[in-house]
């Protein structure tokens, strides 16, 4: 199929990865009203045109602790990352190494830290929960150390696992999962090639080095559910703050109260974020939160954000509103299981392209010229 925007890797992906695989990765929590409304309140956005204003000299270079991006995005910590494509996040890593982007390995990454920082130039970021397990929290920030990652993206909208009813449905979790998805593989021979038999070990990297073991995608759903930390406060991330080093940001702001106690904490950054829209639906898409968080934190901390991106012009769009960097989740994984690692690269290329097409057009000859002055409203998106 003709490939052209993230909409057309959805579909390709669709069409390559057994149903289990693909329905995790697009579905959310309870009846997906809020995965919904991420995308659809971003593009409610209107941009104001503006022309003859000479954008031959446009730029889209930008700097975010201390590291220079060729763009203002971040690929996210997504779980299962190398269930998508064989050895995926080592894939998308080098896609965004490329790029001159940064890449975040996900706690639950099936390729572990040693595996993935070694294949990149740059310095990798790496996220990580609030576990009762704390010597695995340690264990791991010491590796992620070793292995010269320089930003924590700490995740706090986990406390819990959200109510994901399609898993239930497509064979990631419920009765017969297992033989259910067996059955899937075998109808995707693609994939069960690929990926099944030639992109082993199927286990989770970094929680195996920490066991001494092998585990897999039962103990995936079984370990984080026996490990996620309901009693989590911001006491519990002082150790962390001493610990870390390098610039730690917290990752499921979706309130400004929660983005100021993240400035008294000493965060660097946060990423405005519900989760896209996996965990506790029914809240704000990030496009209504995000306004309110810029006017109570921009300056004091770097803001992300997440969920609903799905293209540069909805890049442009979260800047104008007050981000400093975007974060792409399902976007790159619809590229990496249709595509593989080249399938990242395509769509970074879509999105500079897209950007550039967005910036000239309303004005904005550099990523500092993004801001309110390229919408044509917006109160209307916060009321």
């Amino acid at each position: 199929m003709i490939i052209s925007s993230a909409n057309d890797y959805r579909e390709a992906a669709r069409r390559r990865l057994p149903p289990f695989l693909f329905h995790y990765i697009d579905g959310g929590a309870y009846a997906e009203h809020t995965l919904k409304r991420n995308v659809e309140d971003l593009s409610q956005i209107a941009l104001r045109q503006r022309v003859l204003n000479d954008m031959s000299s446009l730029s889209l270079e930008t700097e975010i602790f201390n590291e220079k991006l060729t763009l203002p995005v971040a690929l996210s910590p997504v779980g299962l990352t190398g269930m998508y494509a064989r050895r995926g996040e080592v894939q998308a890593a080098v896609a965004a190494d490329k790029k001159g982007i940064p890449f975040t390995l996900s706690t639950v990454s099936v390729c572990p830290i040693e595996e993935v920082a070694p294949a990149i130039e740059r310095p990798m970021w790496f996220q990580l929960y609030v576990l009762r397990d704390r010597g695995f929290m340690k264990n791991a920030l010491e590796r992620a150390k070793a292995a010269g990652c320089t930003t924590l993206v700490f995740t706090v909208d986990m406390p819990v696992p959200g109510a994901r009813y399609r898993d239930a449905h497509s064979g990631m979790s419920g009765p017969n999962a297992a033989m259910r998805r067996y059955l899937q593989a075998m109808t995707h021979p693609h994939w069960a090639l690929n990926v099944g038999l030639m992109g082993r070990p199927h286990d989770l990297g970094n929680i195996s080095k920490y066991l001494g073991k092998p585990t897999g995608l039962e103990d995936y759903i079984g370990w984080l559910g026996s490990n996620f930390d309901p009693s989590i406060s911001w006491k519990d991330l002082e150790w962390i703050r001493d610990f870390w080093d390098g610039p730690m940001v917290i990752k499921g702001i979706l309130d400004p109260e929660d983005a100021k106690d993240a400035v008294r904490f000493g965060a660097d950054g946060i990423v405005v974020s519900n989760h896209g829209g996996r965990q506790l639906d029914g809240v704000l898409s990030t496009t209504r939160a995000l306004p309110a968080i810029a006017d109570a934190v921009k300056g004091d901390l770097k803001i992300l954000v997440d969920s609903g991106i799905r293209n540069g012009l909805d890049v442009v769009r979260m800047l104008a509103m007050g981000a400093d960097l975007c974060m792409l989740g399902r976007a790159f994984v619809y590229a990496l299981g249709a595509e593989g690692g080249a399938g990242v690269s395509n769509l970074l290329e879509l999105i500079d392209k897209e950007m550039r097409v967005a910036m000239t057009l309303t004005g904005a000859k550099s990523i500092q010229d993004i801001n309110q002055d390229c919408l044509v409203n917006l109160n209307r998106i916060t009321a």
